[in-house]
């Protein structure tokens, strides 16, 4: 479970400490940002192993992080191209496909204080919060999300889930564009459930197209096909 951070608190000086420690580890090639903590208005940032900096909303750090927007236990960033929405005390890594020698595209995920991998992404151009699911099938998303990324998920094929709730009305539907980070995959088969999900579910229809490398807290997904 994400812990509530009030606007006005920081995370303690150790774990600030070990965030810089940590992201000073990473290959140079990749942008890393850590969200160390929030104030009203603000977000505390460390890049790429540097020293801790303040950077408010709308406006954009010396290393090129422009802070989007900011809220009580977290803050929307952007930075090479893309945007992340962290969670104090989590980490995104960029990893960029220009000037790599023709390698596929990839992400570097970080996990969270849970062990658990979430990051930002978009299905059909519309932006969702994912977390990587190894046991789900397919990239299943609740029915907000679908409305949000135009899906008319009533003209896919009725199925029923099971959840922790019981057994669910749900929709096989073909997403258009998954996109994490650089990689981006076009026709992934996907599920809609009838309810809400708190996250999408980032599944095994998406993630067999990758190559999959745990690294200790890091996740590097790198496109197959």
């Amino acid at each position: 479970m994400i812990e509530s951070l009030s606007l006005t608190k920081l995370r303690p000086p150790p774990l600030l400490c070990a965030f810089v420690a940590a992201v000073a580890s990473l290959p140079a090639a990749a942008t890393d940002v850590a969200l160390a903590g929030v104030f009203p208005g603000k977000a505390l940032i460390v890049v790429n192993g540097g020293a801790p900096r303040s950077v408010g909303v709308g406006t954009r750090s010396p290393d090129g992080v422009r802070v989007i927007s900011v809220d009580s236990d977290g803050a929307t960033l952007e930075f090479d191209g893309g945007r992340h929405r962290l969670v104090i005390g989590q980490r995104a890594v960029h990893v960029s496909g220009a000037g790599t020698g023709g390698r596929a595209p990839s992400v570097v995920i970080q996990a969270d204080s849970g062990g658990q991998f979430h990051t930002t992404g978009s299905i059909n151009g519309a932006q969702v919060r994912f977390i990587v699911d190894t046991g789900a099938t397919f990239v299943s998303l609740g029915r907000s999300d679908a409305l949000k990324a135009g899906i008319d998920f009533t003209k896919g094929e009725p199925a029923l889930m099971q959840t922790a709730n019981g057994t669910a009305r749900a929709w096989r539907v073909v997403l258009d564009t998954v996109r994490v980070g650089d990689v981006t995959l076009r026709n992934v088969d996907g599920v809609v459930h009838s309810g809400e999900l708190p996250f999408a579910l980032l599944g095994m229809s998406f993630l067999n197209r990758m190559e999959m490398r745990r690294d200790g807290p890091a996740l590097q997904l790198r496109q197959r096909y």
